[in-house]
């Protein structure tokens, strides 16, 4: 079966059914496993065992422990006294001094309180940021019904919320960068890139994508925001946290091991190749050379000689930063809604050939991280290669587009 028949065979029927049963199956399965009684789910895991971090990083705020931000024993200590059912439960400690300043708040409040209030906000952002680029795509409008189930059935951010991650707030900063993209004003679209200094790693492609399309407007607003936020935390802390960041973030390549206890969960190339390779030279270049490669196909999206249209270039630079990333876990896939939501648009609009790869590639990109697992024997990580052709089919659909429009020219 090609893909063009799948495509075809993909009506907005089958995927709203589709849809449905997914997302039953999903959040059947998580509110049964948190049903159970006390901070242990069924599985014997913490409820949002990762909010626990951010939980004993806002107690550290709220005591101005700034000394204890990169303490990974002492933070230890701290979450089986404010968690007793944590007792033992440690973490890297990698996000910068403010991240603690934010969570503060949440420390004031028991822990079961405090996740579900996060939850409940991480949400409430998700489907604000859906909502909102569901509306600037007007051919989607008919399909409300399928777009709300797809969005609910979205692995990543079933994910998300399991997890109890921050991955929202990176959602809302891309989000915005495209509205302001979108309405010209480029330097506010920079503001939003630069709050992304709290997960730095999901900067690096739109860092290389204006740098190298000159686009100083974005740049200048990127560092201004990107600086404010680590002026906030210099204010509240003193300079000691900041300079224990920089180490921290100088030493990654040795803690590795440590950030990624589960590589099967993780969607980038740097990662897709040290799964596939046993030699870490190799898995290396290989990540470099394809990283290149890629960087290229979305640089050439957002050259100012090719007119693309900007939810094409967009949702490249999305799949570009999740690949590129040098690490991604699977909660912050949920970045790609944008893209999904976007291209989604962009296929109901066309007809010509490379639509059916686009529809095809686009539905196994959002199923694929719920296999995931399997990488644990196959060593493959299939969410990588196809977001990869996701990204070269957008280059060439642009390509198609605008070469029509010269030839009507």
């Amino acid at each position: 079966m090609t893909s063009a028949t799948i495509a075809t065979w993909l009506t907005a029927e089958r995927l709203r059914a589709q849809g449905i049963i997914l997302a039953l199956c999903l959040w059947s399965v998580y509110l049964w496993n948190i049903a159970a009684p006390g901070l242990l789910d069924r599985a014997g895991n913490l409820k949002g065992a990762d909010f626990l971090h951010f939980y004993t990083l806002g107690s550290l705020a709220l005591a101005h422990r700034g000394a204890d931000l990169y303490n990974p024993q002492t933070q230890m200590e701290l979450a089986a006294q404010r968690v007793p059912a944590a007792a033992g439960i440690g973490f890297l400690p990698l996000y910068p001094p403010q991240v603690s300043i934010l969570f503060a708040p949440f420390a004031r409040l028991s822990y079961l309180w405090a996740l579900a209030l996060w939850l409940t906000l991480s949400a409430l952002i998700y489907g604000l940021c859906c909502l909102a680029v569901w509306r600037v795509c007007p051919h989607l409008r008919n399909y409300r019904f399928t777009v709300l189930i797809l969005a609910l059935a979205f692995p990543p951010f079933w994910h998300l919320i399991a997890w109890g991650q921050t991955s929202a707030l990176a959602l809302v900063c891309f989000t915005l960068a495209f509205f302001a993209l979108g309405a010209q004003h480029e330097f506010l679209g920079g503001l939003a890139f630069g709050c992304l200094i709290f997960k730095p790693q999901l900067g690096l492609a739109a860092a290389l994508v204006f740098l190298l399309t000159l686009r100083w407007k974005i740049i200048a607003g990127a560092l201004l925001s990107a600086f404010a936020e680590l002026i906030m935390a210099w204010l509240f802390y003193g300079p000691g946290p900041l300079r224990e960041w920089m180490l921290v973030l100088f030493n990654i390549p040795h803690a590795l091991s440590l950030l990624e206890p589960k590589p099967y969960q993780t969607h980038c190339l740097r990662t897709f190749w040290t799964m596939l390779l046993p030699w870490a030279s190799a898995s290396f270049g290989l990540y470099v050379i394809s990283a290149l490669l890629l960087s290229g196909l979305t640089v050439a999206c957002w050259r100012r000689r090719v007119p693309l249209s900007l939810p094409l270039r967009y949702s490249a630079l999305l799949f570009a930063t999740v690949l590129l990333a040098p690490h991604l876990t699977v909660y912050d896939l949920a970045i790609l809604a944008p893209a999904f939501l976007l291209l989604a648009e962009w296929i109901v609009t066309r007809s010509d050939a490379t639509t059916p790869r686009l529809k095809f590639l686009l539905c196994f990109a959002f199923v694929l991280p719920l296999v995931a697992p399997i990488t644990r024997w196959t060593h493959l990580q299939l969410s990588v290669p196809v977001m990869a052709a996701l990204l070269y089919e957008i280059w060439t659909a642009g390509r198609k587009s605008v070469s029509v429009t010269n030839q009507s020219d």
